[in-house]
């Protein structure tokens, strides 16, 4: 996640919703009718079953009231509005209450086909469709529980597994490569390319392999990490998730397969 960004949180009012403009109405519409094609052919079940149950609306940004209301019938979750950038703690403890939380922002035309922090498409189109099932809402609990005992600096080691999964995890669905994780959903060009692109390297799911294999936000992925069965992320909530950081520590990180980020000017 970046360390700044140039937008401003949009605040609810009483009633927990936000005001967006028509021309930020009209930014969701035009995502919406960008990707979802390509979601359709390239997303896998869990999350094309997720859009179905949430149904969201296609012609404006939903509010985070009406998607908490299917969500809570469904897993007990919810949506809350965040400022852009919120620190691990806090995304943790909310993880761990069964509390989304969701950038209140949506992205400007300058930035529509990428922008590096969550927007509010990203977490609600992204994001909401899976906390729909009941294994991802369970393995995305986990994930916050153990942020809460975990020290400071193993953090960045956990987000490795919640990256490599809930944002850009793979599974393999009736004999292909399909897209699960939500950062893939919600990104025009790096949904195709996680699945189709030949030189990316597709690695079989393995929770010390994913803890040590490190990566960068601001490019698409030339790793991913592919399920076979969605059950694989109930087993890893299952295990012992800060003795397989120590592992991981001990082990090292893997040599990155990307060059380095180049220094701001």
């Amino acid at each position: 996640m970046p360390k700044s960004t140039k937008y401003v949180a949009k605040e609810p009012d009483a009633t927990g919703r936000i005001h967006y403009t028509a021309a930020e109405d009209a930014v969701w519409r035009d995502l919406v009718a960008q990707q979802q094609p390509h979601v359709e052919t390239l997303a896998a079940e869990p999350f094309l079953a997720g859009q179905r149950k949430l149904n969201l609306p296609k012609d404006r940004v939903p509010q985070c009231v009406e998607v908490s209301e299917v969500l809570r019938a469904h897993t007990g979750w919810q949506v809350a509005p965040v400022p852009a950038l919120i620190g691990f703690g806090r995304f943790f403890k909310m993880l761990s209450e069964k509390t989304f939380p969701a950038a209140s922002f949506i992205r400007d035309r300058e930035s529509f086909d990428y922008i590096e922090e969550p927007d509010i498409f990203h977490e609600i189109y992204g994001h909401t469709p899976l906390l729909t099932d009941a294994r991802f809402a369970r393995f995305s609990q986990k994930i916050g529980e153990t942020g809460l005992t975990c020290a400071a600096a193993d953090y960045s080691w956990l987000i490795r597994l919640y990256w490599f999964t809930v944002e850009f995890g793979l599974i393999r669905e009736g004999g292909e490569i399909k897209a699960l994780g939500s950062g893939l959903a919600s990104s025009p060009g790096e949904l195709a390319h996680s699945v189709q692109e030949p030189s990316v390297i597709r690695k079989p799911f393995d929770v010390i392999d994913i803890l040590r294999t490190p990566y960068r936000i601001d490019i698409n992925q030339p790793i991913y990490f592919v399920l076979d069965t969605v059950e694989q992320l109930l087993e890893a909530a299952e295990r012992d998730l800060l003795a397989d950081i120590k592992t991981a520590q001990a082990l090292g990180l893997h040599d990155p397969v990307f060059p380095p980020k180049p220094e701001a000017a």
